[in-house]
C-alpha cells in the first residue's frame, strides 16, 4: 500500500529502508609488482558491498506533495496514451525509438536520427546507433511483458540489448562497481551486491513488481530504483532498468498502445536523477519518484510536438500526393514514419507489394516532397525522409541535457 505523510517530516524519519553494507575480501587479478605499496595495501584490505533490503511487502510512503505530483503526471502520461494511441500505427514505433535513443544518452551513447535509421534497415552505421537498435529491442521486449514482469523477461530485455556481446541475458559472476579506480571497489562511489546475492534480490524485486496497491507510476519509480541498487549486470543496467520502467506502467495499464519517452525528460538533469538514486539507497524514496513525475511531464510535452511535427509532415505530403485511391502510395505514408531511411526492400516487405509497385510508390513520394534519394552501402539505393529526420533530431536537441550528470554512469 501507500502511505503519504506531511511535507515536514525530517530526512531522519524518512520512512523507507535503506542500504546496508557488508565486508568482503577482494581477489586482486593484478600482478603485485603493478602496485604501488599503498595501493597493494589498500586492496589486502575488504571492500564493503550493498545489502539491498526486502521491499516486496514494504508499505511505499511518500510525501503528499509528491504523492499529487504523481498522480498529476500519471494524468498526463494516460491523456497522451489515448490521444496518439487514435495514430498508434506510425507513432508507436517512433516513440519507442525516441525513448530507446533518449535512454541510451543517459549513458553518453549518442547518434543523429539518420543514423540510428540506417542501423535499424541493416546499413552501415555508427557504433553508437547499433546499441541504440538494441535498445529499441529492450524496449520492445519491456512493452511486452504486459502479462506481468519476471526474472525470465528482466534477462530477455538484457538479452535483447546487449547481444551478441558474451554476457547478454546472463546474470553477472563477479563484482561490480560504480566509479573510483578501474582495478578495485574500495574507492567506488557505489559498490552493489555481491553476485551471490543476485537471485534472492531480484525475486524480491519481481515479488514487488507484481503489488497493485501501488500506483503505477510511483510502483514503477521505485522498482527502477531498486533494480539500478541491485545492479544485477556487468553493462546495461541503466538501459534495462530504463525498459523495466516501460514494462511496469504498460503492465499496471497506465499507457495501453505507447512508449511515452520519459527519458527524454530524465536527459533534462541527469544529476538530479543520479541523485535521485543515491537518496533511495540512503532511505528516501521521494525524490526518484518526484524525478520520474517531473521527466514524464516534460516527456508528454516533447513527445506531443514531435507527433504534432510528424502529423504537419504527413498533412503536407498528403496535400502534394498525386496517386489512386489504392496506390501503395498511401499507405506508404505511414511507413515513412516509422521509417525515415528505406529502400525498395524495406517498402515491399512492409506494404506487401511486388519490387516494381514498391518503386512506384517511393516514386509517388518523391514528387510529393516526403522522400530524397541518397546512397547506401555497396552503391544501393536509399530514400530519406529529411522533415522526418529533422523532427526526431528537434525532439532529441528539446530533450538534451541541460544539467550534466555524474561522470559515473548508472550503467
Amino acid at each position: 500500500m501507500i502511505e503519504c505523510y506531511g511535507d515536514e517530516m525530517s530526512s531522519a524519519s524518512t520512512p523507507w529502508p535503506a542500504t546496508a553494507g557488508e565486508e568482503h575480501r577482494w581477489r586482486s587479478s593484478l600482478p603485485p609488482e603493478a602496485l604501488s605499496r599503498s595501493a597493494a595495501e589498500r586492496l589486502r584490505r575488504p571492500y564493503t558491498s550493498a545489502v539491498v533490503p526486502r521491499i516486496a511487502d514494504t508499505d511505499v510512503r511518500v510525501p503528499r506533495a509528491t504523492a499529487a505530483a504523481a498522480e498529476e503526471a500519471s494524468r498526463l502520461i494516460g491523456d497522451f496514451d489515448q490521444e496518439v494511441g487514435r495514430n498508434v500505427a506510425p507513432f508507436a514505433a517512433v516513440l519507442l525509438r525516441s525513448e530507446s535513443a533518449s535512454s541510451s544518452q543517459i549513458e553518453n551513447l549518442t547518434s543523429g536520427a539518420r543514423q540510428i535509421a540506417l542501423a535499424e534497415i541493416g546499413e552501415d552505421a555508427r557504433a553508437n546507433a547499433q546499441q541504440i537498435v538494441g535498445n529499441v529491442r529492450a524496449m520492445t521486449a519491456a512493452v511486452n511483458l504486459s502479462e506481468g514482469v519476471d526474472i525470465t523477461g528482466i534477462l530477455t530485455m538484457h538479452d535483447a540489448l546487449m547481444s551478441p556481446a558474451p554476457y547478454a541475458g546472463e546474470l553477472r559472476t563477479e563484482q561490480v562497481w560504480i566509479g573510483g579506480t578501474a582495478y578495485s571497489p574500495h574507492d567506488a562511489v557505489f559498490t552493489p551486491p555481491h553476485h551471490d546475492r543476485l537471485t534472492d534480490d531480484l525475486a524480491d524485486l519481481v515479488a514487488f513488481a507484481r503489488r497493485t496497491d501501488v500506483p503505477a507510476l510511483t510502483h514503477a519509480a521505485v522498482a527502477h530504483a531498486q533494480f539500478e541498487t541491485i545492479h544485477p549486470f556487468v553493462d546495461g543496467n541503466g538501459r534495462t532498468g530504463r525498459a523495466l520502467i516501460h514494462a511496469l506502467l504498460r503492465h499496471r495499464g497506465l499507457t495501453r498502445t505507447v512508449t511515452v519517452p520519459v527519458s527524454a525528460g530524465l536527459l533534462v538533469d541527469t544529476e538530479g536523477y543520479f541523485s535521485a538514486l543515491t537518496a533511495f539507497r540512503a532511505g528516501d524514496a521521494a525524490p526518484i519518484v518526484d524525478a520520474l513525475s517531473a521527466a514524464a511531464v516534460l516527456s508528454v510535452s516533447n513527445g506531443r510536438r514531435l507527433v504534432a511535427d510528424l502529423l504537419d509532415a504527413r498533412a503536407t505530403w498528403a496535400a502534394n500526393l498525386t496517386a489512386r485511391a489504392d496506390s501503395a502510395a498511401w499507405p506508404l505514408l505511414d511507413v515513412v514514419l516509422r521509417h525515415p531511411v528505406l529502400g525498395t526492400e524495406l517498402v515491399r516487405e512492409q506494404l506487401g507489394v511486388t519490387q516494381p509497385n514498391a518503386r512506384r510508390a517511393i516514386d509517388r513520394l518523391v514528387d510529393a516532397g516526403a522522400l530524397v534519394e541518397v546512397g547506401g552501402r555497396r552503391r544501393s539505393i536509399l530514400w530519406q525522409a529529411p522533415q522526418v529526420l529533422t523532427a526526431l533530431d528537434e525532439f532529441a536537441a528539446r530533450a538534451g541535457r541541460r544539467r550534466l550528470g555524474s561522470p559515473a554512469s548508472v550503467d
